[in-house]
């Protein structure tokens, strides 16, 4: 399988030990998947962290949120016969599902797109209320005049769905709930207005009909989301055969709405690949790229916490307008970097 990427030399850039956890008696077992922005001549990242208690021999253990924001730790034998362990990230004790890690989100910032560190006075962002019990994940940002959006996965064990909170100084947040409920995930708005709508990609789960397929949405206000149309589905046989994923916003070019997206085969290998939208109407798909542009390769990206993966929700347009910085999670531990051009994408699609 083709692979374009021409990945940062400092990879990883950032690994579980080079933040302090947030809480005592918790240790970051994972960095994962960073939403990307600029602000104030910095390049920023907005990275999920995954926590959980130290683990013993014969104990699985792992952090809830309550409702009022406290967190609990639950504990249960390896040996319970009512335990599924056999994912790395969720299990099934007595009937129900759990994650073996609790996400928040953290900011850091750098001034070169290589080093980063965590700014002081800039607050992390965790879980609150009922519907964030199991954290929040993955967050995505768009900038729509002078204003940030925030959508990231809300997780409980009500199901995953889609939060948004938005902000202009990353001090402040409002809250907005969940604007796509459960199960949806990998929700990203565009940074511009089509025809005075909002649009936004996310990612509606069915596990009896249909798949894990892409979808688009539009909005009269960015809160409230309707006329959806699904735009681009798995192709069995493929890269991206068992479920495909929204990336960060879509990228305005002369030809089109550039999207970058994940996607997954049947042996959990998750690659990145790229799609095309008709600039003024983005329910249409003109072209799609037939191999990943990127596959997990190096080392970082083969083994880890959750190995064989590559994932992406953040980038960067450089000012030459073709170079395009990609922030990614690697094996589901690490944060990497690397550099694509647009025109070279653009010429894979078919």
């Amino acid at each position: 399988m083709k692979d374009i990427a021409k990945r940062f030399i400092e990879n990883p850039l950032l690994s579980p030990g080079d933040i302090p956890a947030s809480t005592p008696g918790l240790e970051i077992t994972c960095l994962l998947n960073p939403g990307v922005f600029t602000f104030k001549d910095k390049t920023w990242l907005i990275v999920r962290v995954a926590e959980r208690p130290q683990q013993k021999d014969s104990i699985i253990s792992f952090p809830i949120l309550t409702e009022t924001g406290n967190i609990i730790i639950k504990e249960i034998e390896k040996n319970d016969p009512e335990l599924i362990a056999t994912d790395a990230r969720v299990i099934n004790y007595k009937g129900s599902d759990y994650l073996t890690t609790l996400s928040h989100l953290r900011l850091l910032c750098s001034d070169d797109g290589i080093k980063f560190y965590e700014p002081e006075d800039y607050p992390s962002l965790v879980g609150e209320g009922i519907l964030e019990t199991f954290g929040i994940e993955d967050c995505r940002v768009a900038q729509i005049d002078g204003k940030y959006y925030l959508t990231f996965t809300s997780v409980s064990d009500n199901g995953v769905g889609v939060g948004l909170r938005t902000t202009t100084d990353w001090k402040n947040f409002e809250k907005h709930g969940m604007i796509l409920p459960a199960h949806n995930k990998d929700c990203a708005i565009f940074e511009e207005k089509i025809n005075g709508l909002y649009y936004a990609l996310h990612r509606p789960s069915s596990v009896d009909i249909g798949g894990n397929f892409i979808w688009i949405a539009s909005s009269p206000d960015g809160l409230h989301w309707g006329n959806h149309h699904c735009i681009v589905k798995t192709r069995k046989g493929l890269w991206d055969s068992k479920r495909v994923g929204a990336g960060a916003a879509p990228i305005k070019t002369a030809k089109g709405w550039l999207e970058i997206y994940h996607g997954a085969n049947e042996n959990h290998q998750y690659c990145l690949g790229a799609f095309l939208l008709d600039l003024n109407d983005p329910a249409k798909v003109l072209a799609r790229t037939e191999e990943p542009i990127m596959v997990p390769a190096a080392e970082y990206e083969l083994s880890g916490f959750f190995g064989h993966v590559v994932f992406t929700n953040g980038h960067i347009v450089e000012p030459d307008g073709d170079t395009l910085t990609i922030y990614y999670g690697a094996s589901d531990e690490f944060v990497c970097g690397a550099k694509f051009s647009i025109n070279e994408i653009l010429s894979l699609l078919k």
